[in-house]
């Protein structure tokens, strides 16, 4: 059994100050940084070379989720195009003819909103979808309330949580964990359906209750919506009609007869969003297209920076838990001979200590990984529920991508936007236009109770 040294427990304290933090609901990245810092000063580096390693760290960071960062940001670009040739309102047409009722509005808005998201992500569909369907929900009776909770839920909760497509989140709790992304997305498949199923459920039946009771107001007054004829849509914008889905559907296939998962399905969207763009791009811009496709790129990296930026420095420092990062910033010899990284040294040291078995290492992973969302990001938080469930996993002996998927959902469904009134949550609230911290509460119970089937489920995969 490896001894634990000053790094371990320096390691230790500083994730315990941040989980503090984090139930404060402050902004971690100070601490994350003060924490390389203080470990480049037990590793014998001294001020100097502590100083150096925050960047080198950062430097890792920002290598390890790049792949990540630059697929959100190609597809965002794109949306931003798509939505600009009003392209998204010819796609879901099709569909948007078969909602004659409140239940029907609030299920096809659901579930467009969620295979929207996957490809696109929420923030960015959640203004194209409460465009197109909004009106359309609100004529046939479904309560502005109801239509939140239906963007809401499934884009910031189901879509988000699982992000099977971009492979963002799963990437980033492998990444932290030490797993293979495969395992984090198909190994734990069944938790991310059983959280869908039970929380949008309970949220339906819920809804359909207080319009049953009349304690939701009547649908908005709204204007009649006219619908633009096929003849006003501009060529371009049938174009992207057409060459979007069949772009991507082509690329689902490609994943599945290829085999391509992790890195290699990632790239293909990535490849796939940047060449759509380039040729809608021309067929809207013609010869002014080498100018105006700037706009978009920038447009869409600004966006994923502004994502992901806090969560660079955020991970700098749980990666550090791993055998490999720890030696390219530290060096190698600083950890004693046989450890296998800080977090496997921990995982080991407490299953020999403490009791651990695999319901208290969900019922742990589930509960941190709500914690970390409290700061309204959900994204911030995954680094350090997927080093934790290294830790866990190790200890129990159990599958560390399921608890790392556990920590995941966890911390995506309170902080991505769902019961937190920030971010996405504010976004959808105020396209239905209704109170931020109404939506909130009135999604709390669903989520809690989906969390709460999701992590007795956990212990029975673990």
């Amino acid at each position: 059994m490896v001894e634990l040294t000053l790094v371990h427990w320096i390691y230790v304290a500083m994730v315990l100050v941040i989980l503090g933090i984090l139930m404060l609901r402050k902004d971690i990245v100070i601490p994350c940084v003060l924490g390389v810092f203080l470990i480049g000063l037990a590793s014998q580096k001294g001020i100097v070379g502590s100083t150096g390693s925050i960047f080198q760290s950062l430097m890792v960071s920002a290598n390890t989720l790049l792949n990540i960062i630059m697929v959100i940001s190609v597809i965002v670009a794109m949306s931003k195009l798509l939505e600009k040739l009003h392209a998204t309102e010819l796609m879901v047409r099709p569909i948007t003819r078969f909602i004659k009722t409140p239940n029907q509005a609030f299920w096809f808005i659901g579930i467009i909103m969620f295979v929207v998201s996957w490809f696109f992500w929420p923030s960015p569909a959640t203004p194209l979808i409460g465009a197109v369907l909004l009106p359309i929900a609100y004529k046939v009776g479904l309560p502005a309330m109801g239509a939140a909770v239906a963007i809401n839920l499934f884009g910031h909760g189901v879509a988000l949580s699982s992000d099977f497509i971009i492979q963002g989140a799963p990437a980033l709790t492998a990444n932290s964990a030490g797993v293979d992304i495969n395992d984090v997305m198909f190994q734990a498949g069944p938790l991310y359906l059983v959280m869908a199923v039970v929380t949008i459920t309970v949220a339906f039946i819920m809804l359909k209750r207080d319009m049953k009771n009349g304690n939701l107001p009547s649908p908005k007054d709204i204007s009649p919506r006219v619908e633009k004829s096929l003849k006003e849509f501009k060529t371009s914008a049938k174009i992207a009609a057409v060459l979007v889905p069949a772009a991507f559907l082509l690329n689902i296939v490609a994943m599945f007869s290829l085999g391509l998962r992790g890195g290699g399905a990632t790239a293909l969207i990535g490849g796939t969003a940047t060449l759509v763009l380039i040729v809608l791009s021309f067929v809207e811009y013609k010869q002014n297209a080498l100018s105006e496709i700037t706009k978009f790129i920038r447009e869409g990296f600004i966006f994923g920076m502004k994502i992901f930026g806090p969560i660079i420095p955020i991970a700098a420092f749980f990666f550090m838990g791993d055998m490999g990062a720890f030696a390219k910033v530290m060096g190698e010899g600083v950890l004693p001979e046989a450890s296998q990284g800080i977090l496997a040294d921990l995982g080991s040291q407490m299953a020999n200590i403490v009791t651990m078995n695999k319901p208290a290492a969900a019922i742990m992973e589930a509960i941190i990984g709500g914690i970390t969302g409290l700061d309204g990001s959900g994204f911030s938080g995954i680094a350090l529920s997927g080093s934790l469930a290294r830790v866990f996993g190790t200890a129990v002996n159990g599958s560390i991508a399921t608890i790392g998927a556990l920590g995941q959902i966890s911390a995506i469904w309170i902080g991505g936007g769902t019961v937190i009134p920030w971010s996405g949550l504010i976004a959808v609230a105020a396209i239905c236009e209704v109170s931020p911290m109404e939506l909130a509460r009135r999604n709390l119970i669903p989520v809690m109770i989906g969390l709460a089937v999701t992590t007795i489920l956990a212990m029975f995969l673990i």
